[in-house]
């Protein structure tokens, strides 16, 4: 099981069962959001994140004529856990403070949007040019797409 909470531990969560490692989003709404090289995240049903306290700290934000959210506390403006599509949710990695140890990350996405300056080591994990259907860096895309 893993646990996770804000910055200020107003909103706190726990998570049954394996995530099946991190994926790295590299796009440019990822990157402006964070002020970072992206955002790392977990993707777990909704069904297996369940909130110990705080839920009604927090406050979402979309943008405009996009199809993109996202969910913060509103006491300290840390992201948490938010709603991918119906069934997931996203989890930020960063927000993991009980369990997280043997995470790993699997899928680095949106690599061709990658800042300039950033350099992705060799970690082992798959790497995408757009989200996790596009093939590799320097693959063809398959015959029909």
């Amino acid at each position: 099981m893993l646990q996770g909470e804000c910055n200020c531990g107003t909103v706190r969560f726990e998570i049954d069962g394996d995530p099946g490692g991190i994926y790295v989003c590299h796009c440019s709404i990822c990157r402006r959001a964070t002020g970072a090289n992206g955002i790392a995240v977990l993707v777990v049903p909704k069904k297996r994140l369940r909130w110990l306290q705080g839920q009604e700290a927090i406050a979402q934000w979309s943008k405009p004529g996009a199809d993109w959210h996202t969910w913060f506390c509103r006491h300290c403006g840390a992201r948490v856990p938010g709603e991918n599509d119906a069934n997931t949710l996203f989890v930020p990695a960063g927000t993991i403070s009980v369990g997280g140890e043997g995470l790993r990350v699997r899928h680095h996405l949106f690599v061709g949007s990658k800042a300039g300056w950033e350099v992705i080591g060799d970690d082992g994990a798959e790497r995408h040019r757009e989200g996790l259907r596009s093939p590799p860096p320097g693959a063809s895309a398959p015959a029909g797409t």
